[in-house]
């Protein structure tokens, strides 16, 4: 059985919680009998949680760093961009001594307005590059099975793997929607019972078009030596918060 080494959920008191997470109750990597719940803080809006969230960044950066030299991280997109940003230039973090990942990406050009990486630079990316960081980013094509095969290999190459192979971040900061989505894993989809480390989803965006993607797996997020869950603030997807 394979638990979280510590693991937060991190909301805002304005958010309704209508949902379970979307495990895997039939996978062992994913059981959560006989192991010890999450901890759940609640703040009291989007704002604080973007400031408890920047703190547990920098904390973890730090003290990974310290304790061997180097901090490896990945970060989902959506609102967990808009989060980070107030880590946007000046920081207690040595950047140049941490390489960073993605939780999920869409199967786009980098430079498209869909990628997570573009729309990470402006907010906050662009000024963390600058200061030395690795970031470890899909090479930019439609193809999921291939990106997929590319990244695990990207990821096996720069970041300590569990003795499964699944890449063991040191903190993974993971967005969770209204649905109860993580990454692009959501409720009952085929993916959500896979176990190799990067997961390829291909699916129909909101306009009937077809959506490739790159997701890291349930039981890869749950490799990581910390985990947090974030949920705050509202959308166009989810327009109740």
């Amino acid at each position: 059985m394979h638990v979280y080494a510590r693991s937060l959920l991190l909301l805002a008191r304005t958010v309704a919680v209508p949902w379970r997470l979307p495990v895997c109750p039939t996978s062992p990597t994913m059981s959560i009998r006989g192991t010890p719940a999450p901890t759940v803080q609640v703040e009291a809006d989007p704002e604080a949680v973007s400031q408890a969230l920047c703190k547990i960044l920098e904390g973890e950066a730090s003290q990974s760093i310290r304790a061997t030299g180097r901090f490896t991280f990945a970060i989902s997109g959506g609102s967990m961009l808009s989060f980070l940003k107030q880590l946007d230039g000046a920081t207690t973090v040595d950047w140049s001594k941490c390489t960073m990942g993605f939780v999920s990406h869409r199967c786009v050009p980098l430079d498209s307005d869909g990628a997570t990486y573009h729309k990470a630079r402006p907010a906050f990316l662009d000024s963390w590059v600058a200061q030395g960081l690795t970031v470890l980013c899909p090479t930019g094509t439609t193809d999921a099975d291939k990106e997929a095969e590319a990244y695990e290999a990207s990821l096996r190459a720069s970041v300590a793997s569990d003795v499964r192979g699944l890449p063991s971040f040191d903190l993974c900061l993971i967005g969770v929607g209204l649905d109860g989505h993580v990454g692009s894993i959501y409720p009952n989809i085929p993916d959500v019972e896979s176990r190799r480390p990067i997961v390829p989803i291909t699916g129909m965006d909101g306009m009937g078009a077809i959506s490739t993607k790159l997701s890291m797996s349930l039981p890869a997020m749950a490799a990581s030596k910390r985990s947090v869950g974030v949920c705050a603030g509202r959308s166009a997807k989810a327009p109740l918060g």
